[in-house]
Order: C-alpha cells, then sequence, then structure tokens
C-alpha cells in the first residue's frame, strides 16, 4: 500500500496475546483490523511474530488449558480466531511512525507506508539474554532455559530440582522467591558480591534456606544437549571456572520493550522504554494512538494480563473512532 492508498481504520502493530486480541475484537466491531506482526529474527536475541510466548513450550496458568498448551500452539489458535473474523496479517515490520497528523503514516520494512485512523501498538518487550549460543538454544527448544520464572517455573521438570537464577535486581529476586517454592535449591549467580534489589527483597531471599547466593559469578556457558546439565560458572574476581549442576536456568536480568521504532513519533515513553497509557487505559499521550501487552506493561508482563489489554485497546478504539 503506498501514501496514495486506502485508509485502514485501525493498524496492529505486533502479535502476541495482546495484538491478536486486539484484532480478534477489532475484527468483530467490523472494524477490519490489518494486523503488522513483524519478521523473525536471531540477532542479538531470538525475535518471532507471536511474541515472547513462541519461545514457551507448556503454558499451564492460561485459563481454558487445563492439559496446558505449548506458547506456539497458542499464539497459532489466537491467530486463527483473529483471522477467521476478518483480521487481515502482513509480516512486515514497521520502522517508523509519523502521528502528527490523521491519517497516521507506518513505514513499512517493505518501504511502503500504510495509512491508519487509529493505531494499537502491541509489539511486547523482549528479555534480555545472556548471549549464549547454548542458552538460546536451549531456551528456543524447551531445554531448561527461561526468562520467566513465573510462566515457567511451575511446570513439573523444575519441582524438586537445583534451579539458578541470573541477575542482583529486583527481578532476579522475585524470580528466586518464587522458584523455591518448587524447587529443592535456587542458586542466585550474580556478578558482585551484593544486590541491587531493594532491602526488602534482599532480606526475603537471603533468609529463605532454599536459596542460595553465588556471588562474583557470571555464567560463560551452558551443557546439555537436549536438557541442561550444568552451567559453567566464571569467577570474575580470579577467573576461575567451575561447573553447577542445576535442572533449569532462569535468566533475570531485565526486558526491553520493543519501542525503537516509535523513535520521533512524540510518543510518551518512560525511563525504560515502555509506552506510557493513561490510567486504566490503553491511551497514550497521542489520540488516536493505543498501546496494549508487554510494551506497556513493566510490572507483570503475562499471556493474560496481555490479552485483556488488547482487549482493552481495541474497545478504546472502537470508542475514539465512532467519537472522531
Amino acid at each position: 500500500m503506498s501514501a496514495g492508498g486506502d485508509v485502514e481504520k485501525v493498524v496492529i502493530v505486533g502479535s502476541g496475546p495482546a495484538g491478536w486480541t486486539a484484532a480478534i475484537y477489532s475484527a468483530r466491531a467490523n472494524l477490519d483490523p490489518l494486523c503488522l506482526i513483524g519478521v523473525p529474527r536471531t540477532d542479538p536475541a531470538p525475535v518471532l511474530p507471536g511474541g515472547q510466548l513462541m519461545l514457551t513450550t507448556e503454558v499451564e496458568n492460561y485459563p481454558g488449558f487445563p492439559e496446558g498448551i505449548t506458547g506456539p500452539d497458542m499464539m497459532q489458535a489466537f491467530q486463527k480466531q483473529a483471522e477467521r473474523f476478518g483480521s487481515r496479517v502482513r509480516g512486515v515490520d514497521v520502522t517508523a511512525c509519523e502521528f502528527g497528523e490523521r491519517p497516521f503514516k507506518l513505514t513499512t520494512s517493505e518501504n511502503d507506508v500504510v495509512l491508519a485512523e487509529s493505531v494499537i501498538i502491541a509489539t511486547g518487550a523482549t528479555a534480555n539474554w545472556l548471549g549464549l549460543d547454548n542458552e538460546l538454544r536451549l531456551a528456543t527448544s524447551g531445554g531448561g532455559v527461561s526468562a520467566c520464572a513465573v510462566c515457567d517455573g511451575a511446570l513439573p521438570m523444575f519441582r524438586d530440582q537445583p534451579l539458578a537464577v541470573v541477575g542482583g535486581g529486583d527481578s532476579a529476586m522475585e524470580e528466586a522467591s518464587y522458584l523455591a517454592k518448587f524447587a529443592s535449591t535456587v542458586y542466585v549467580i550474580h556478578r558482585r558480591d551484593s544486590l541491587r534489589a531493594s532491602q526488602a527483597m534482599q532480606d526475603r531471599v537471603l533468609s529463605n534456606d532454599r536459596i542460595e547466593m553465588v556471588w562474583n559469578s557470571q555464567v560463560v556457558d551452558v551443557h546439555g544437549e537436549k536438557m541442561i546439565e550444568t552451567i559453567e560458572l566464571e569467577d570474575t574476581q580470579t577467573q576461575e571456572r567451575r561447573h553447577l549442576a542445576v535442572k533449569g536456568l532462569f535468566i533475570a536480568i531485565g526486558h526491553t520493550p520493543a519501542t525503537s521504532f516509535l523513535e520521533g513519533s512524540d510518543i510518551q515513553l518512560d525511563d525504560e522504554g515502555y509506552v506510557v497509557v493513561k490510567g486504566g487505559s490503553s491511551h497514550t499521550n497521542l489520540e488516536g494512538v493505543f498501546a496494549a501487552g508487554d510494551v506497556a506493561d513493566p510490572t507483570y508482563r503475562q499471556a493474560i494480563t496481555a490479552a485483556g489489554m488488547g482487549c482493552q485497546a481495541a474497545l478504546d478504539a472502537e470508542r475514539w473512532l465512532s467519537e472522531h
């Protein structure tokens, strides 16, 4: 579509639970949504259309699936449901946005321009990884490496097993505390000899008998063919290396919201790069532009909350279009 082409009523940028739910609601409201779902990439970390759930093996905490479902299967079902009601899908990235006047202009990775009366941003946030080949291999194959303890920690494969968490902030402490409910031992791997987490979170972890701190250490490799068997640690002071036997490795060194394409668009972002929405809604600081899911949620980052936000965004967009 060129700048002189038709104007879309609503364009959804991104996929995953937020994007697909927004598409389902928008399509059923006869808004004929166009979904720009992105393209796969592996550098510097794996990112797939469908979001973080594409790297998740078993999803057991989403209502309606008593036996569980794999993340990719869930996202495929979401997409089919969206397409059933008429959502249109293009596998392109959005590289730039012009929200200064309507219709809005979205430039794609195919160097064309999509015109839109309203836009829903649902591009998610990518977990920060260590960048080790074996780490990413086992993460994408369901081999016991994860970036979300709340998502995966309660799976049978991790129960009563030694697990490791990498990180030193509040998120890492929350992950370790959560995993301690199921694991035999949780090793917290940290590069320094002190934590940057809040004192309350530190106290909770340091007083837990199931959690063991591994100070001044960094993970330099992950070993195991189909499943993780050991992690290779290097002492950050002496450079000595050793192996630690674990059945799960959880990376908790933060997330990066996928908002680089919004540079220069006047969308308000917080200090960490997440889209700021007005309390209790999906409205951004720009009229007609909405946000949903992990791209606007630095706190919960769950499939169920992302889907709920996708519903909000579609309803907010529908009402806004009706008024304008």
